[in-house]
């Protein structure tokens, strides 16, 4: 929790800044500059603020979320409170899928842990500033997924997309301004703070920077989650990453994103696995 103590120790608006410079975009499939998201919320609202986690994580082949969940769920709990501190939040909420029955539990375990610690709860490090950290199951909408509809769901409504514009910066949980990041944009933010903005954008490609988790799954020889810089390409993920096509069969395609997310195929596959490189490959990163 050294990015927790180290943000808590300058102002919330410089917190954002540093995120803004780092360049980290949303790893739940936009893209969209995080940095900028958080400076949309409304500061002189006289509402409560809330950061809200996508866990819901329900396209087929994805299991980054559920990784990290898993095997570190304190770097996603810092995260989340470093985002709470940051717009101005004293709660926040992981919606996580209810599928994932066994993760909610190791996630309410390290709550505990934290909160025994002082991590968690009444003025974090002494800084004054409140931080409750609440763990809420869906019940496997995979329409949840959309942040909007994770919203109604969140308020025990059923899981449907909202019209926008207000943006969920503005009106969002219980009518009041939040901010919706997926859990690996929020388990980056604590290597910025203790690293900087710097070193984390240079670990990428342009507007691309940071280590990212690749989920890869389907008729290869090693399938599994692999953190790489968004230089390398969907190629060297396949071949290099997960061993190659099993069987000794040939390539047909890759999808690159979720179900919904256009077929890449062969011939196209020698592109950096950034949200640039595979958008000029007529797809998303997803």
């Amino acid at each position: 929790y050294e990015g927790l103590r180290k943000a808590l120790a300058v102002p919330p608006d410089q917190v954002i800044e540093v995120v803004k410079a780092s360049g980290l975009r949303g790893r739940g499939g936009a893209g969209y500059p995080t940095g900028l998201k958080w400076q949309f919320v409304d500061k002189k609202s006289p509402k409560p603020k809330y950061i809200v986690c996508n866990a819901d994580e329900s396209e087929p082949g994805t299991f980054k979320d559920h990784l990290l969940m898993e095997r570190n769920p304190h770097l996603v709990l810092e995260g989340v409170a470093i985002a709470c501190y940051a717009i101005g939040a004293k709660v926040g909420y992981i919606y996580i899928r209810g599928e994932f029955f066994h993760v909610s539990e190791v996630l309410e375990s390290a709550i505990a842990e934290a909160k025994a610690r002082g991590y968690l709860g009444k003025s974090l490090f002494g800084s004054g500033f409140d931080c409750e950290i609440h763990v809420h199951r869906g019940a496997g909408a995979y329409e949840a997924g959309e942040e909007s509809a994770l919203l109604e769901s969140l308020e025990g409504k059923r899981a449907q997309p909202r019209l926008r514009p207000p943006f969920p910066a503005v009106v969002g949980l219980y009518g009041c301004p939040t901010i919706i990041n997926n859990v690996e944009t929020l388990a980056n933010v604590p290597a910025i703070i203790t690293r900087g903005p710097d070193w984390f954008a240079a670990l990428g490609p342009q507007k691309n920077g940071g280590p990212k988790l690749y989920c890869v799954s389907g008729h290869v020889k090693t399938p599994g989650v692999f953190e790489a810089s968004m230089h390398t390409t969907l190629r060297e993920l396949i071949y290099d990453y997960a061993g190659g096509i099993r069987d000794g069969r040939q390539l047909k395609a890759v999808i690159p994103g979720g179900s919904s997310t256009p077929v890449v195929l062969p011939d196209a596959i020698d592109v950096p696995a950034s949200f640039d490189g595979v958008a000029k490959a007529g797809s998303m990163l997803g």
